[in-house]
């Protein structure tokens, strides 16, 4: 793979209701952007902002977006949205073909309506908004490919997009927080199967997120350094636990991992999110992840339920500069036709039970293919 790729370029375009829809090209040239045909659907008009509600028993925020009850849940392949349109069928990508589309989604939690600054409620009983935006990411325009399978240019086009799309978000009014993800399986609960991630710019900071950033404040004031950068040292120096390792990117589990299969991606250096990343990092990136995604593929005959999802930092919060962007890719898949259930403790208490020891975690996903270094080798080499 080139070192010197440039960052992919979107074309813009609108859907027929209005909709914004972004085309990512790999490689440096892309394809003839002239001939990307418009959406020619006659479709209904956007629905309302959903309604935000707050809990004060836990100091966190509730969407409610009941148009979503009507979304498009797990449809055959021949009338999957996110395939390219057709002569005979139109779709939400207009493209007869495409490497990687991104757009806003149809049946939004959060959005369409952007701005304002969200506040404490007057009286118990007081709504918002739910303002902010959501997105679809199409991976492939092949319907049966997995993001395990990917090429390694195309995962460095869809980190590309991730990044465009954090950069873009994170300047909208109201915007709290960015999150990518993919929800990957029926187990997961997905409602399409083409390869496909999101997006959600919220209008608040997310309460993991805020958990993970008091740590982090707890910690450096008790005068012991930068809890980040501690938690990965602590793991390079134990060894037991790392699944790979790159120049600047570290992937392991988790000493106190929660699921089945859990694997957190960390930069080496200290960045909030993924736009401050260096062109040699998302480099590797690219790599490393797909590394990791096909080791956790490997470990079973039939494909893994898994959700993949990028932390970054709250894009104004105050400790914003001690947050470290970070992957973490979990899966319930406990052992061959064996799932995990979050049941009584861990549903109703937040108190996980672990099934699976992490370091036996962590052995078998080594084992499952060469050394990530070793194979990057090779691959330079072919």
């Amino acid at each position: 793979m080139s070192s010197d790729r440039r960052a992919s370029v979107p074309v813009r375009t609108r859907l027929a209701d209005g909709r914004e829809l972004l085309y990512f090209f790999d490689g440096d040239g892309g394809r003839p952007h002239a001939s990307l045909p418009q959406d020619s659907r006659e479709l209904p008009a956007r629905p309302a902002t959903p309604e935000l509600r707050y809990d004060r028993l836990l100091g966190e925020w509730v969407s409610y977006a009941a148009h979503r009850q009507s979304r498009t849940h797990l449809p055959p392949a021949r009338e999957c949205p996110l395939c390219p349109s057709s002569d005979t069928r139109a779709t939400e990508i207009p493209a007869p073909d495409y490497d990687v589309a991104v757009f806003e989604n149809r049946f939004p939690a959060f959005g369409p309506e952007t701005g304002g600054a969200l506040r404490p409620p007057d009286w118990a009983f007081e709504e918002f908004p739910a303002v902010g935006r959501c997105e679809v990411v199409a991976f492939s325009a092949d319907h049966a490919a997995s993001f395990p399978g990917l090429t390694r240019q195309r995962v460095r086009t869809v980190i590309d997009a991730w990044t465009h799309r954090t950069a873009e978000l994170s300047r909208l009014a109201g915007v709290g927080q960015v999150f990518i993800f993919e929800n990957r399986g029926a187990e997961i609960g997905v409602t399409l199967h083409h390869p496909h991630g999101q997006i959600y710019a919220y209008p608040f900071p997310t309460p993991r997120t805020l958990t993970q950033l008091e740590s982090a404040r707890r910690y450096r004031a008790e005068g012991r350094g930068e809890l980040f950068a501690d938690l990965l040292a602590d793991e390079l120096a134990d060894g037991r636990r790392i699944v790979a390792r790159g120049r600047y990117w570290t992937a392991y589990v988790p000493y106190a991992a929660r699921m089945p299969l859990e694997v957190h991606v960390v930069p080496h250096r200290s960045v909030p999110d993924l736009p401050a990343l260096s062109h040699e990092e998302r480099e590797e990136l690219s790599g490393l992840y797909l590394d990791v995604l096909q080791r956790i593929e490997a470990l079973y005959p039939t494909p893994t339920p898994y959700i993949a999802a990028w932390y970054q930092a709250p894009v104004n919060h105050p400790l914003r500069g001690q947050y470290r962007v970070h992957l973490q890719v979990t899966s319930p898949r406990r052992a061959a036709g064996k799932l995990k259930y979050l049941a009584g403790s861990e549903a109703a208490m937040g108190a996980f039970i672990g099934d699976v020891i992490p370091e036996d975690t962590a052995e078998r996903l080594r084992g499952a293919l060469p050394p990530f270094a070793a194979s990057r080798a090779a691959e330079d080499e072919a």
